[in-house]
């Protein structure tokens, strides 16, 4: 393998050459280029962008195709002049899959009306991963991608509409430090039927907060009592700030965001309730809590039911190493 380190040469090509017997290897081999967003220049050359990320890929998929009894060489260059590199950038641009994903968020959005909850978050959460996909392969995003993520965030503001109405707005501010000593036995208060920001900062609440906490499951944030800590709800004190959801507002004002568990269970609640990176096991925790609210009738049996789930999650985030594929 050839490795050039001036900066000067901002792409990578590797140029590879394998026996057409091994036809396993040439297949994984062909779908891991895919899906890393490299294009074919000819059969075996490939292209990607130059970057840390792109060397790390490339010299993997090199690494597998020696191993496979090929050979594999990857060269830095730089494009010869604007025409060669205009048609370099060309061949990523991913307007016409931003289109197709476009489509069919608008296909999804004209059915949403007719659509039960655990059918409508499935798919949501599909079309987050098709985005989420796309855009790691996106090197050169441009106003497609952006259109694309308003669109998705449009749909999905009229999902929670419909499940999940009065959704809180993000206040602006710092996230001011609490005594965990003044918040014990109290009665905390949220919006009924809870989605996944709710519920996963009741069970943090009664987990790692308040131990005898006691819940009050709210009609309209108005019946609120006066006694009660409120949380994910306009005027709440405990709710969203600046781009943190409640379940991560409380683990800052609570000093729990040293927690290696709290904090993989953050990522997975932040991106369920309002989008962004992607957590492979949102997909699943999404039937999970759609199929238990539609299963189980009042909200303090569904904190009960979900509270097993969000330990079991606690528990294989904080002994297992982070996830990297």
């Amino acid at each position: 393998m050839l490795h050039s380190m001036s900066i000067d040469l901002p792409w990578l090509m590797l140029v590879t050459s394998l026996a057409g017997q091994n036809q396993t290897a040439r297949m994984r081999i062909w779908r891991a280029l895919k899906a890393s967003g490299a294009e074919s220049l000819r059969d075996g050359v490939y292209l990607l962008p130059r970057s840390e990320a792109t060397q790390a890929v490339f010299d993997q998929l090199a690494t597998e195709v020696i191993q496979a009894g090929g050979s594999a060489h990857i060269v830095a260059l730089a494009s010869t002049d604007a025409e060669q590199e205009g048609q370099f950038r060309r061949l990523f641009d991913r307007s016409a899959e931003y289109a197709a994903l476009h489509a069919s968020v608008d296909a999804w959005f004209a059915e949403l009306d007719s659509l039960d909850e655990v059918d409508a978050r499935r798919r949501l959460a599909g079309l987050r991963r098709d985005l989420a996909a796309l855009a790691a392969i996106d090197f050169f995003p441009d106003a497609a991608r952006q259109h694309v993520e308003n669109v998705l965030a449009d749909a999905e503001a009229r999902l929670n509409k419909i499940f999940s109405p009065d959704e809180p707005h993000a206040k602006s501010g710092d996230i001011p430090t609490r005594d965990r000593s003044a918040y014990q036995g109290r009665l905390w208060a949220t919006r009924a039927r809870p989605w996944v920001d709710r519920v996963a900062s009741a069970w943090l609440i009664r987990r790692f907060i308040d131990p005898k906490a006691t819940f009050r499951w709210l009609k309209s944030p108005g019946d609120c009592p006066k006694k009660a800590v409120g949380f994910d709800f306009d005027g709440a004190e405990f709710t969203h700030i600046g781009g943190r959801v409640t379940f991560e507002v409380l683990l800052v004002s609570f000093g729990l965001d040293h927690d290696r568990g709290l904090m993989r269970l953050a990522a997975l609640v932040h991106y369920l309730d309002v989008g962004g990176v992607a957590v492979p096991e949102a997909a699943g925790l999404t039937a999970i809590l759609a199929g238990a609210r539609t299963r189980v009738a009042g909200d303090e049996a569904l904190l009960e039911t979900m509270s097993g789930v969000f330990d079991d999650l606690y528990t294989t985030y904080s002994s297992s190493s982070p996830r990297t594929e």
